[in-house]
């Protein structure tokens, strides 16, 4: 059985996108829609940094790394590419994860 995935995507949205949240929001929510739609995601979640309302944290769960991997080749075709980047200060950061077995 494949082994469950936790995806960590981190992001900071530009300073004009900061200023805006709303609209700012609005091009996360239609990202991650696509997100959740696709094969193999358990589910997503945004965390705001209390002290930085700026720093995002996209907390993914995926059945597998396959899938996973599957969604991140989906995202850089011309079918899968998302205006994330119009609202973000730089390129995100992604940390992968899995559960560590009898610990």
């Amino acid at each position: 059985m494949p082994t469950a995935v936790t995806s960590l995507l981190e992001l900071t949205l530009s300073p004009e996108a900061a200023a805006d949240p709303a609209a700012a929001h609005a091009v996360i929510t239609e990202t991650l829609a696509a997100t959740r739609a696709f094969d193999g995601c358990l589910g997503c979640d945004v965390l705001v940094d209390v002290d930085d309302p700026a720093r995002l944290v996209v907390h993914e769960r995926w059945e597998s790394l396959a899938h996973d991997d599957a969604y991140r080749a989906w995202r850089r075709t011309p079918e899968g590419a998302s205006r994330l980047g119009e609202v973000l200060a730089g390129p995100p950061q992604l940390t992968r994860f899995t559960t560590a077995d009898g610990v």
